[in-house]
């Protein structure tokens, strides 16, 4: 009720002028994020007649992730100013309270009340003075307290406009995923280094316990001759994208909570998130292993392997050799909007264990690939 007082006593700048200078950050996010979204979706639309389905359909579902990551970083910056507002707000209650009631007594007194003193004209003299001395400071602070106000509600306005985009958008990015999954199971035109032997796989599975004696062994059998050639990457060695946007949680020899340390990385990525290869690579297995989930083990090149662990999905087939950027598996869990009303999408996390194989030793995957935290 105060807070909507002091709205109504005009001070100040107009509504939209305090948007503009207030939360530019914000409606700039918002404004990159709804573009992102946009072109996203035209690059959906493009696909269905594109040459190249799969090349078209990872572009939209990357899109896709990269405007929701925005607008969900967006929205989380919205939220937290808000309540930090709202907080400032509250303690300032009284305050407020006390403003109003000078406003709006300076505002109902009448001219000639104003000029009637009991010193006679010097004392209404030097009581105009005080009040004009006065008067800005109250009207700053009024309009400080209003552009607060103004921005409390630009907030809120730039979230539910971002929820309706949130929805639409993570429908379209479930149907571009799908899209994608059949244009992969349709495809027959990429290259075949080998064709896969199903016998010699499951044999070595069953002889195996552990990923590192899978790894060695896969890489020590030899996959035939073929069509296409391995290249070589040794020139891109530590520049490397890694397979999906992720956070690094534990590096290469780091323990974790229970003690155990692994060669590999642990990288946080989003529910359901696209893993693509970074480089041409042969992709020499993809299926369930040991107590990794659904594993995919690429080969760029003789003597190198790089190995995912911990997916949803995999795609491809045994022994085709996959461009730079192409698709190899989902992550798992599901993407969904919060619970909390906030409407950003929730904060789940799924983990991607990945190695890196020089001949039959692991190495740091960071002697190969970088990341944006160093």
């Amino acid at each position: 009720m105060i807070r909507t007082a002091v709205l109504a006593l005009g001070l100040g700048v107009a509504t939209a002028g305090v948007a503009a200078a207030q939360g530019p950050d914000a409606g700039a996010a918002a404004r990159a994020a709804a573009e992102a979204l946009s072109d996203a979706q035209v690059r959906l639309d493009q696909a269905e007649g594109a040459q190249d389905r799969v090349q078209a359909l990872t572009g939209a579902v990357r899109a896709y992730e990269a405007g929701l990551a925005a607008m969900r970083d967006g929205l989380r910056a919205a939220s937290l100013r808000e309540a930090q507002l709202d907080r400032e707000l509250d303690a300032r209650e009284t305050e407020v309270a006390q403003l109003l009631g000078v406003l709006q007594a300076l505002g109902q007194a009448e001219t000639p009340q104003r000029l009637l003193h009991p010193d006679g004209p010097l004392g209404a003299a030097r009581s105009g003075m005080l009040v004009a001395s006065v008067t800005p400071a109250l009207a700053e602070e009024a309009e400080r307290l209003r552009a607060d106000l103004s921005e409390v509600a630009t907030l809120r306005a730039l979230q539910q406009d971002a929820e309706a985009r949130l929805r639409a958008g993570l429908s379209s990015l479930q149907e571009a995923r799908a899209e994608l999954s059949r244009a992969i199971a349709d495809r027959t035109d990429l290259p075949r280094r080998f064709t896969a032997d199903p016998d010699r796989t499951a044999a070595l599975i069953a002889a195996t316990e552990t990923l590192d004696g899978f790894a060695s062994g896969l890489a020590a059998l030899e996959p035939g001759e073929g069509s296409a050639a391995a290249p070589t990457i040794a020139d891109r060695k530590g520049a490397l994208p890694l397979p999906v946007p992720a956070q690094v949680l534990r590096r290469s020899g780091e323990a974790d909570a229970a003690g155990v340390t692994r060669p590999g990385l642990v990288l946080a990525t989003r529910p359901e998130a696209l893993v693509t290869t970074p480089v041409p690579a042969t992709l020499r297995y993809r299926g369930p292993l040991l107590d990794y989930g659904l594993v995919s083990i690429l080969e760029p090149e003789p003597d190198l392997l790089f190995v995912f662990a911990g997916l949803g999905t995999v795609f491809g087939e045994v022994g085709e050799v996959l461009p730079e950027g192409a698709p190899v598996g989902l992550m798992g869990g599901s993407e969904a909007l919060s619970p909390s009303g906030e409407g950003a999408l929730s904060q789940r996390s799924e983990t991607l264990y990945m190695e890196v194989r020089e001949g039959s030793r692991t190495v740091d995957p960071l002697t190969w690939f970088a990341t944006d935290k160093g």
